[in-house]
Parts: C-alpha cells; structure tokens; sequence
C-alpha cells in the first residue's frame, strides 16, 4: 500500500473501515470495528471504532446502540486478554479508556500491560511514555505482528455470542 493510500484511510478510520479499506480491522462487531493499533510498543494494543461516522462520544448513541458497542468492547477487551496471555507470560492486565480529546470520533483504547515494562512506567498510565515510542518505525504495526493480530481476532470469534 502506497503512503498516500495509508494517509486516506488514517484520516478517515471508520468511513475506510465501512468501506473495506481500512487495513488495521480484525473484525466486525455489533456496533463498532476490532482494530489492532498503529503502535505496538505494548503488543496487543488494540482501538474500537464505532460503526457510524458522525458520533463523537458514547451518549451520543441512543441506548441500546450504546449498550451493543460497550457490549463489543466487553469482549474484545478480553479477547486481547486472552491473546496476549497466551503469547508473553509477563501479560499482567489490559486498561481499557475512552478518551476523545485527539480524534473527533468515539473510540476506546484496549492498552495491555506486562510485567517487563520499565519500573518507572508499569504501574503509569500508558500516556506517559515518551513521544518516540508513539512514532518510531520500530514500534509501527507491521507483518510481525501477525501473529498475535491473529490470536486476537481467534479469541474475538470464540467470544462471539451464539443464539
């Protein structure tokens, strides 16, 4: 994919995921899109759109919509969980935010954290590790993430809910 290709999905993340075009989405849930993160300097880390274009924040969803999409984040949360526990022994825990003060559209973060990250940082929110590690090329998503994309998305489709 050229840059420019990779520029048009960033900038719209859910339009291109409606569209098929965004390359960071493992699956498709109720009311929202499972995608594994830009950066992976915590591996595992992981975003979930919501599905409608426009809806800036959680109460701007009618309730039940709401429900559906905390519902997905319930089960991808543990997805991540139980892929990144089967892949590092040093998996502690995921920390699971909403936030919406950089992008203008409703999206939870699902950060897993591991016992071997620095001792200053371990027990910090996650957004107080130094800028590098946000945009350094070594901690970009790339094919040797693979493996545990994967994992996550097995554990999404053993979590989905039967009728």
């Amino acid at each position: 994919m050229t840059d420019a290709a990779h520029a048009d999905w960033r900038t719209d993340r859910i339009g291109a995921a409606l569209r098929g075009e965004n390359p960071t989405v493992m699956r498709r849930l109720d009311a929202s899109f499972a995608v594994i993160g830009d950066v992976q300097f915590l591996p595992g880390y992981s975003v979930l759109l919501v599905d409608e274009p426009g809806v800036e924040r959680l109460s701007d969803l009618p309730r039940p919509r709401r429900r559906a999409y905390l519902e997905d984040l319930d089960r991808f949360a543990e997805a991540v969980e139980r892929a990144c526990a089967s892949q590092d022994p040093a998996f502690r825990r995921v920390n699971l935010e909403i936030l919406g003060n950089k992008d203008p559209f409703l999206h939870a973060h699902i950060w897993p954290r591991y016992a071997w990250e620095p001792p200053e940082l371990v027990n910090m929110p996650v957004w107080l590790y130094p800028r590098d590690h946000w945009s350094a090329g070594s901690h970009r998503l790339g094919p040797r993430h693979d493996g545990l994309r994967g994992a996550i998305a097995r554990e999404l489709d053993r979590l989905a809910p039967t009728d």
